[in-house]
């Protein structure tokens, strides 16, 4: 065979006592997909910095087309046409398009002189290539572009500058199915045109539709490099996390108490008339297609969004409407779809974060006490097998996954009756899945709480729930046990009035 373009050999990397990566050998070809996967913390994000140059390995080797490699920073991996599409893209919105396109390759006309016209005729040509003509323009500034917009600059920067190993990280994160589409076309496009590709997803149809090969990771470790025709997403599932994906839902027969939350015919500007009871130790799904109102619902309940009519009690006393500190202090806590809008603190610490909603319980004198707070969270991180550095670790440096472990345990601090969860596994990985299911076990079986799930996902929403509502238009339109509750029948009361199953849409349904 030829000689691989890119090739590790026992590489390794330690962080003091922590093992990120121990003796990884793989290669990737020129004209190949090669999909990494992985649980958060696995080691994907550490092999990628080690292959850009971001810090050099422990031990071991990289070559390039049978040539060791040492890069002491990414401007070398790139000049060897290494190149990382990363989930953020690294634009500068105060340039053009042309200008970041041709960042650190701007043509010249002389040695402190920039060559405009050849910049933007090039720009001009690339877009018309990558079917972006329509929509960019070379002098057009960055500061306003989209998500997938953004991303399309990134890899028409790593083509221009001679990438021929291009890595994507989490590339569909924040895009529509029909950006997805696109970018799946060009990443084909660029594999036929003789580039290597490493795809990093925690999406596993994306991987099983465009992957050549699978190299699965789990602790840091090579579980499996394999051909991907003929694999299963339950074969992935399984090197991944070490066992079946039927075992993330097992069977439980739930002992269930009294009632603890009752909303009697909530009104909102964006429901109507919702009425529903939340048991002790009861896990409550709550479907519906997208726009049906399930967030609304949520945000009704927690006091984002102010009553208009109706009533919420919790163990028989009354929230006040639009009033979030009151519904913390009776006990209900509410970790929404939009974590980084909506629940974190970007510019804070992991710690910070973590005790948000329990001043009273981290201060000491009226101050702020680290140790208190340390005392708080460290069990509970521990429980929750949060993977971070140090909990003072800035909040943006934790995976998907991480970060929603610290907004649960930012409640579980909390003295909670009712949890709220609004697509609680929406960007994260299998693994990370698998340990939030175990939670919410936990927190009903053993703690007695009731859990409010909103999802998107057909087999979480039905693995999950002791009973599932379905919504459409702000209403609650059905009620199912768990017995009777199937993808069939969750669809067909999820449709609109005057919508034909044709055109439905749920996100996750098949997955």
């Amino acid at each position: 065979m030829t000689t691989p373009f890119l090739k590790t050999e026992g590489l390794t990397k330690h962080f003091g006592p922590v093992h990120a990566l121990t003796d990884i050998s793989i290669d990737v070809r020129a004209g190949q997909v090669l999909a990494l996967v992985g649980e958060n913390g696995a080691g994907k994000s550490t092999l990628m910095r080690l292959l850009e140059g971001v810090f050099p390995p422990t031990r071991g080797r990289i070559l390039i087309e049978g040539q060791e490699c040492r890069f002491a920073q990414p401007k070398e991996a790139h000049a060897a046409g290494i190149r990382v599409i990363h989930q953020e893209p690294e634009i500068v919105p105060d340039l053009t398009v042309a200008e970041n396109i041709f960042a650190g390759t701007l043509p010249r006309k002389a040695k402190y002189f920039l060559d405009w016209s050849t910049l933007h005729t090039r720009t001009a040509e690339l877009l018309e290539t990558f079917g972006m003509a329509k929509e960019l323009h070379p002098r057009q500034m960055c500061s306003g572009l989209g998500p997938a917009q953004r991303q399309m600059i990134e890899i028409m920067r790593a083509v221009q500058a001679g990438g021929r190993m291009i890595a994507f990280d989490e590339p569909t994160s924040s895009l529509t199915d029909e950006e997805s589409g696109r970018l799946f076309g060009i990443i084909r496009r660029l594999r036929d045109d003789g580039v290597g590709i490493i795809y990093i997803s925690h999406r596993l149809p994306e991987i099983t539709e465009l992957a050549d090969r699978v190299v699965v990771l789990r602790d840091g470790t090579l579980v499996d490099d394999l051909p991907a025709e003929g694999v299963t997403e339950q074969q992935i599932t399984r090197m991944m996390v070490g066992r079946p994906l039927s075992d993330m839902f097992p069977d439980r027969d739930p002992s269930t108490g009294e009632v603890v939350l009752t909303v009697d015919g909530m009104t909102t500007e964006h429901v109507h008339d919702i009425t529903f009871e939340l048991r002790k130790g009861e896990v409550l799904g709550i479907g519906g297609l997208i726009g049906a109102g399930r967030s609304e619902l949520a945000k009704g309940v927690f006091g984002f969004h102010r009553r208009t009519a109706g009533r919420v009690t919790i163990d028989g006393v009354d929230l006040p409407s639009g009033d979030t500190a009151a519904a913390i202090a009776a006990g209900i806590g509410f970790a929404p779809e939009d974590r980084k809008d909506e629940a974190l603190l970007l510019l804070q610490t992991i710690l910070e974060n973590a005790v948000l909603c329990v001043p009273q319980k981290v201060s000491s004198g009226g101050f702020f006490s680290r140790s208190k707070a340390l005392d708080l969270i460290s069990g509970i991180s521990g429980q929750m097998r949060l993977k971070a550095a140090s909990l003072d670790a800035p909040i943006t440096s934790l995976s998907g996954g991480n970060q929603q472990k610290v907004v649960l345990t930012r409640w579980l601090a909390c003295d909670l009756k009712v949890l709220i969860l609004d697509e609680p596994t929406r960007g994260i990985d299998v693994g990370a899945k698998s340990e939030i299911y175990d939670l919410i076990r936990k927190l009903t079986d053993e703690q007695g709480l009731g859990v409010i799930v909103i999802s998107s996902e057909m087999p979480e929403l039905l693995g999950l729930s002791d009973r599932v509502l379905v919504m459409s238009d702000g209403r609650i339109r059905a009620h199912f046990d768990r017995s009777d509750a199937t993808e069939e029948t969750v669809l067909q009361a999820a449709i609109p009035h005057g919508q034909s199953a044709a055109t439905r849409h749920m996100e996750g349904a098949g997955a």
